[in-house]
């Protein structure tokens, strides 16, 4: 069986590189990347400081969605030639009556698809980074940055001129060899603009290097290897031009899956943002035990008049989603009973006991087991005064329907903020979950069709 998956996966890879589509889709993704330099301006943010500011933030919107959707186009064309084309053609006839099973076929279809769209997100990506250390050209002033233009442009015509050559000298294929070649040329000459600046001077590496920028680059990647495993389940069953309009259809679908699903997933209005967390009188910072109290206070006064006795509820999320605490009972007593109020056949709840001023409110953990927190509320968190209604047909769409906002790190990156490692790790996750889900689709419905 490995062997059989390796020799499908190989097969896969070569026949989709060869596409002459593969290579047109890269060098168009080069041209959009090239023009974004002159056309991107009034971004506005230039009292900021980050990796990206400025005019560069719109250049980076604009470049990344031109990855995504050529990254999405290719993943499409070449699965549909990889699979539906051998199917309609019935020349996969001859690899299931081997015999090899439909599975084997369709993860190493899959494999050897993705590997292709991983070497095409590589000199798609170079061409990001390069435009963005050429940066937008915002005035008439501004010089073109001449080292990233002469590497970018000597790696593309270094890697058509020798495709040319080996195409003309020995038969080889001109769109493969191109693309074998763009990949590691493209890095080298980023690498290598990195070492001197706009007027061809020496400078360190890390002057113009963008990690984060890679970093959500690398989450895209994810994305795009997510839509390749749907083009091959589609494929399975659609020829060509339905596999590509089911594809763009979950494309949009998956980009809008927020919208559309997601804010009917999970019901609640938060009435403030904490600020500032203060201990009264606890020993430990877990706020899990009977009387722990807080104080907390709002970056703005709350949007609902709170009164003392109002339930307590917060969370990461301004609709309510992973709350921190479960639910429970509204408050029903006397707060000025404090004896009463921790007793053992108290319910147990968070509860506010005081306001003070426009913005501040005193919240204790009630009850005589105390309500479990899975921790305490920090600034950042939203608070709310229900516990969250969950729509179960609105969270079913929204989690069977992959979503495109995972992966997309855009904002993270114009916002100068960094993206931790557990998160990337969630991502992928998340990624390999959504690709297994689709491959199985995938082999469902390659299992009832009829191949003779």
């Amino acid at each position: 069986m490995p062997a059989q998956l390796i020799a499908i996966a190989r097969n896969a890879f070569v026949e989709g590189i060869r596409q002459p589509v593969f290579l047109l889709v890269i060098l168009l993704s080069g041209l959009l990347q090239f023009f974004t330099t002159w056309n991107t301006g009034f971004a506005m943010g230039y009292d900021e400081t980050g990796e990206v500011s400025g005019d560069n933030k719109l250049l980076l919107d604009v470049g990344m969605a031109s990855i995504f959707l050529c990254g999405m186009i290719l993943a499409a064309f070449v699965a549909t030639s990889v699979i539906s084309r051998e199917i309609e053609n019935k020349t996969v006839l001859t690899v299931v009556s081997k015999p090899v099973a439909r599975t084997v076929l369709i993860l190493g279809k899959y494999l050897g698809i993705a590997g292709a769209i991983v070497l095409a997100m590589i000199p798609m990506i170079a061409f990001l980074m390069f435009a963005l250390r050429h940066g937008v050209m915002s005035t008439a002033a501004d010089d073109p940055d001449m080292p990233a233009i002469a590497l970018s442009g000597g790696a593309v015509l270094l890697a058509v001129c020798a495709a040319a050559w080996c195409n003309y000298f020995y038969g080889w294929s001109f769109p493969q060899v191109s693309v074998v070649l763009l990949a590691p040329l493209s890095v080298v000459g980023y690498l290598a603009v990195l070492l001197v600046s706009k007027k061809w001077e020496w400078q360190p590496p890390n002057a113009d290097f963008k990690p984060q920028v890679l970093i959500a680059c690398a989450s895209l990647t994810m994305a795009v290897l997510v839509m390749t495993a749907v083009a091959t389940a589609v494929s399975t069953r659609l020829s060509q031009v339905m596999t590509i309009v089911v594809c763009f259809g979950i494309f949009v679908g998956s980009l809008l899956s927020n919208y559309l699903f997601g804010r009917h997933a999970f019901k609640n209005t938060p009435y403030g943002t904490i600020a500032m967390v203060e201990r009264v009188g606890m020993a430990s910072e877990t706020f899990d035990k009977p009387g722990d109290t807080l104080k907390v206070s709002f970056q703005l006064p709350p949007r609902v008049a709170l009164k003392p006795g109002d339930s307590f509820y917060f969370g990461p999320a301004p609709n309510g989603a992973a709350m921190y605490v479960s639910e429970f009972a509204p408050f029903s007593g006397d707060l000025s009973k404090s004896e009463s109020l921790l007793s053992a056949s108290a319910p147990s709840g968070l509860y506010v006991t005081e306001i003070s001023g426009d913005r501040t409110i005193t919240v204790r953990n009630l009850g005589g087991r105390a309500q479990p927190v899975i921790k305490p509320p920090s600034p950042g968190d939203y608070a709310f005064r229900e516990a969250t209604r969950i729509g179960p047909i609105a969270l079913t769409l929204w989690a069977a329907n992959p979503n495109m906002q995972c992966f997309w790190l855009l904002d993270a990156v114009t916002q100068n903020t960094r993206v931790p490692p557990a998160h990337l790790g969630l991502i992928a996750i998340y990624g390999v979950l959504e690709i297994g889900a689709f491959l199985a689709l995938g082999v469902v419905l390659f299992q009832g069709r009829d191949v003779g």
